[in-house]
């Protein structure tokens, strides 16, 4: 007898699709093997649900949605209307299901006093950030989009429109960058931005204060290099007008 997909079920593999490839959602994945498991669904059922949630990024330019269900299509239409409140609920179930041994910097739930106290917070803060983290940087095949440098350790998730700008977007992966290092500062403190056609803009203070020829080359030389588009999650074309505005020309003027 045909069961219904429950919520948390399917929190739980969008949280799957989330941070996998796209070309590692198949049966004979061992993390969709384990979720299938933990849920009671085959490896197959897993998979062709994961995959329902890739018909609907954009992203893919995927055909064929005669297989997404109108829960599906409604998780997804959620996460875009508030990507922090999904994430931080997909990734307390991945805590409690997926990974139930708790970090030795977590407190565990079933320990935490009722209301917001600033552990709590700090917990679900985390959480947040790890499922940001884990989105973006696979949407960009664990690569810096601006110097392709492939190490992940190297690589930060930058947030197009800041943490404290808008809650509804932390999570959000289209508002996210996969950045190296000196890239994500830049681009956080507004040294740096992109145009409308995803070229890299510099600020022109940040040119008045490299002559080193080390720093122009890191730096300096990148201005109209082309961002390299993600795999799913593409950025929010409106959320970098917003970043060139709010954070690039707010603080400093280009002549790009």
């Amino acid at each position: 007898m045909r069961r219904d997909w429950q919520r948390d079920e399917l929190l739980l593999v969008f949280h799957l699709y989330c941070r996998l490839p796209f070309g590692k959602l198949h049966k004979s994945n061992p993390d969709i093997i384990e979720l299938a498991k933990v849920i009671g669904r085959t490896p197959s059922a897993v998979a062709m649900k994961a995959c329902n949630f890739a018909n609907l990024d954009p992203a893919l330019e995927r055909k064929g949605l005669s297989a997404v269900s109108k829960s599906d299509r409604l998780l997804w239409d959620e996460f875009r209307d508030d990507s922090n409140k999904i994430a931080l609920a997909a990734e307390d179930l991945y805590d409690k299901r997926i990974e139930p041994v708790v970090k030795e910097d977590e407190i565990k739930e079933s320990a935490m006093p009722v209301g917001e106290t600033e552990s709590v917070q700090n917990v679900k803060v985390r959480r947040v950030q790890r499922f940001f983290r884990n989105s973006v940087i696979v949407s960009y095949e664990n690569r810096c989009a601006i110097s392709g440098i492939q190490l992940p350790h190297l690589l930060i998730a930058s947030h197009i429109i800041p943490w404290k700008d808008s809650v509804e977007r932390r999570a959000d992966p289209s508002n996210g960058i996969s950045l190296n290092g000196l890239y994500d500062k830049a681009f956080d403190k507004g040294y740096i931005t992109f145009d409308e056609q995803w070229r890299v803009c510099i600020a022109t203070d940040l040119k008045a204060h490299f002559d080193d020829s080390e720093m122009s080359e890191k730096l300096l030389n990148i201005e109209g290099v082309r961002l390299s588009m993600p795999t799913r999650f593409l950025p929010d074309p409106e959320a970098m007008s917003y970043h060139r505005l709010k954070i690039f020309e707010k603080a400093y003027r280009t002549s790009y």
